[in-house]
């Protein structure tokens, strides 16, 4: 059983995303392959799709205590042929249950022994430390895969650990663990320091580091939310693409990939790097340095470049064509009068674009001068001596009884008139009735 351990004692640098996504692109190959979970976070656990919480037993039992098969703690995931041995916060508590235990750097080691015909690959995610769980890790494996962000920082944790390994493979036997090879992760090729960082490791560290880059990538980050692998998440993206091919790398070495990419070069001489104390100290002098410059300022050389890249860092004095193109709003109105006049047109004097700011802004026009439209749209405001026969029409309560009084008058007459044409009815009556009348009228 080949045993690929994925550490790095800096954190962040992509160790549980490798450790999933590695073990799923492995199984895609149709290898038999078990994920152990040396974290106590218990995140890879998440990764493949298990919950840390739910488990009895998980690796912090196997490792403190040998009695417990590591059989008994390795349940199936959800990827194709991988198995994973869980982890959980008790694992935080190793150090402290190992201290007396006499071996206890090889615990890990002796429960190896009972599974290695039934696993071709088995992949560990090493904590963010070199204590007693990396240490069982580095001691038990073959291969160690070194994730590395492409930043500064990335550095300090490097040097540390090739000593490890080295005080490993000198004082622990038998152990053959190498390394096998560094693994840029976090990659963006459009950053000007992310491509010099890169061009630098590989110049100082030669074939150490993988030819396969991991470039940042959004479904890489979605994939644990679901609790799968890119693999079986998105499996067409480009960082499920970029894993696969990481696999093949390893099992075929970079001659293969090279050689299946039709690049030639180096290709029949490349041997193994393998680098030793003295000139790793020596390189990650160089690199320390030469990352601190970058850190300093950019050079003369790539000014050019980054001036593209950061437009808006660009003084006017140096590119006013340009300056004026993105920030016109910054431009004089004295330079570029025109180009003011068509972006910020509330801007404009009424003297010098009068008709343009009578359309924009009607409300303002003086009623001397466009008298008629105010008397359009505001009838209210119509004075009584300038429009008296429109006020008489809307007010007629308002009309005086001077103004008025022919009209009032002949609505008294009509009035009279038609009290006066009324008859007077007398009815028929007997003629003591008119006698009656005849005397009163007497």
């Amino acid at each position: 059983m080949r045993v690929i351990a994925i550490a790095n004692q800096k954190g962040g640098c992509g160790k549980t995303t490798t450790t999933v996504n590695l073990a799923a692109a492995f199984g895609r190959h149709g290898s038999r392959v078990l994920v152990i979970d040396l974290d106590p976070q218990g995140h890879t656990t998440l990764g493949v799709g298990c919950d840390p919480e739910s488990f009895t037993k998980t690796i912090y039992n196997a490792i403190v205590d040998l009695k417990v098969p590591i059989e008994s703690v390795i349940v199936p995931s959800k990827a194709e042929n991988v198995d994973v041995a869980p982890s959980n916060v008790l694992l935080s508590g190793t150090e402290l249950d190992l201290a007396t235990v006499e071996g206890r750097e090889f615990m890990l080691t002796e429960q190896f022994k009972t599974i290695n015909d039934r696993y071709d690959v088995c992949i560990i995610d090493c904590p963010p430390s070199l204590g007693i769980l990396t240490l069982n890790a580095l001691i038990a494996s073959t291969d160690v895969v070194v994730p590395v962000q492409v930043h500064y920082y990335a550095m300090e944790g490097l040097k540390q650990l090739f000593e490890t390994c080295e005080i490993i493979q000198e004082h622990f036997q038998p152990c053959k663990v190498k390394i096998t090879g560094l693994l840029l992760t976090f990659v963006e090729d459009r950053l000007i320091f992310t491509r010099q960082i890169e061009q630098q490791m590989r110049e100082f560290f030669g074939d150490l580091v993988f030819d396969t880059v991991i470039h940042r990538n959004i479904r890489l980050a979605e994939a644990p939310s679901a609790g799968q692998s890119v693999i079986t998440y998105a499996p067409d993206s480009k960082g499920a693409l970029e894993y696969l091919a990481l696999v093949d790398e390893i099992l075929h070495g970079r001659e293969y990939i090279r050689a299946a990419k039709g690049d030639k070069s180096d290709a029949e001489t490349s041997e193994e790097s393998q680098i030793d104390s003295a000139s790793l100290q020596q390189i990650t002098e160089q690199l320390t340095e030469t990352f601190a410059e970058n850190q300093a300022g950019v050079s003369e050389e790539n000014q050019e470049s980054l001036n593209e890249t950061q437009t808006d860092s660009i003084p006017a004095e140096e590119s006013p064509e340009l300056v004026n193109e993105i920030q016109t709003d910054n431009i004089p109105a004295e330079e570029n009068q025109e180009s003011v006049n068509d972006t910020q047109t509330d801007s404009i004097p009424a003297e010098e674009s009068l008709e343009l700011v009578n359309d924009i802004q009607t409300d303002i026009i003086p009623a001397e001068e466009n008298q008629e439209s105010l008397n359009e749209t505001q009838t209210d405001s119509i004075p009584a001596e300038e429009s008296l026969e429109s006020v008489n029409e809307i007010q007629t309560d308002s009309i005086p009884a001077e103004e008025n009084q022919e009209s009032v008058n002949e609505n008294i007459d009509t009035v009279n008139q038609s009290q006066t044409d009324q008859p007077v009815v007398i009815a028929e009556g007997t003629d003591s009735d008119k006698s009656a009348v005849g005397s009163n009228n007497g």
